[in-house]
């Protein structure tokens, strides 16, 4: 009975970790469209600029229980792939921005949960039940819903977007591997140096010169701080509490959040069905977690 409510208790702080770093990660886009740098130059500079913080917390998670990792072969293989995938994911995302509407590009890459499930079953051996698949398509509804008014489909960007959704659902997938093993400070430190990396020689590639100005240093890493460091951090943490197919489908809430953002900050309306479609999001997320 006790281990049944310690259970409860990891699940339920497990999504309330997740809806707080995805409603913080609904605000990514503002950032990437003030800054006057290339996409990947954008992505390269938030997973660097973070490093310092996310090594404060692992540090910080390690002072009273140590973990070194075991540098096995599966490990191994998920801290590439992970850090590969949201290298990848990042500077898709960024370059789908300038193509479509952040409220398009959201919406794009937040179908991620469909891969999720979809790479579980077939490589990862998960069991999922069909009564979560509906609720995953009720959310995705509920998502259409507070996106798409008013917004123009622009193909070229808003493939960039589902392209996105594929490597970010490789990322939850190894990011779930991996705090199995690590903790999630050490996990999401570790992707992010690989992250990294493998974002320099496309920066490089991409853009003209590393060099930033005093406000645009300013911007990116604020952006690396709320982005990567905070946001990031609840879902990993999150994320290792609560499955990978669930996990992604409380993470619909980005777009939702970003709506919200719109209209609390730009002044944005609402329309009832927007509002409904986000009220849906949230039934699902509930009637997911019950289950």
């Amino acid at each position: 009975m006790n281990e049944e409510k310690n259970i409860s208790r990891e699940l339920v702080k497990g999504i309330f970790l997740l809806l707080i770093g995805a409603l913080m990660l609904g605000g990514s886009g503002i950032f990437v469209k003030l800054s006057d740098s290339s996409p990947s130059l954008i992505a390269f500079y938030r997973s660097l600029f973070a490093l310092p913080f996310l090594y404060a917390w692992m540090k910080f998670e390690e002072r009273n229980n140590s973990q070194d990792i075991i540098w096995d072969k599966k490990t191994f293989f998920f801290l590439v792939l992970g850090g590969l995938c949201f290298a990848l994911d990042m500077s898709i995302w960024n370059w789908s921005l300038s193509f479509t509407s952040v409220a398009n590009a959201t919406l794009m890459a937040n179908i991620a949960p469909v891969f999720v499930v979809i790479f579980g079953v077939l490589f990862l051996g998960y069991k999922i039940e069909i009564s979560f698949i509906v609720t995953l398509l009720l959310a995705l509804l509920g998502v259409f819903l507070v996106v798409l008014p008013g917004e123009k489909i622009m193909v070229f960007g808003d493939s960039l977007g589902i392209l996105a959704a594929v490597f970010y659902a490789g990322y939850i997938l190894s990011i779930k591997d991996l705090t199995n093993v690590l903790q999630p400070a050490k996990t999401l430190f570790y992707v992010t140096i690989i992250t990294t990396v493998c974002l320099f020689p496309i920066s490089l590639i991409e853009a003209d010169s590393l060099n930033l100005s005093k406000s645009e240093f300013f911007i990116l890493i604020s952006y690396a701080i709320f982005s990567q460091t905070f946001a990031q951090g609840l879902i990993t943490s999150g994320i290792s509490k609560v499955s990978a197919h669930l996990s992604s489908l409380v993470l619909l809430m980005q777009p939702v959040a970003a709506a919200f953002y719109g209209w609390f900050f730009l002044q944005e309306l609402l329309s009832p069905l927007q509002m409904a479609g986000g009220l849906i999001v949230l039934a699902a997320i509930y009637l997911a977690s019950r289950k």
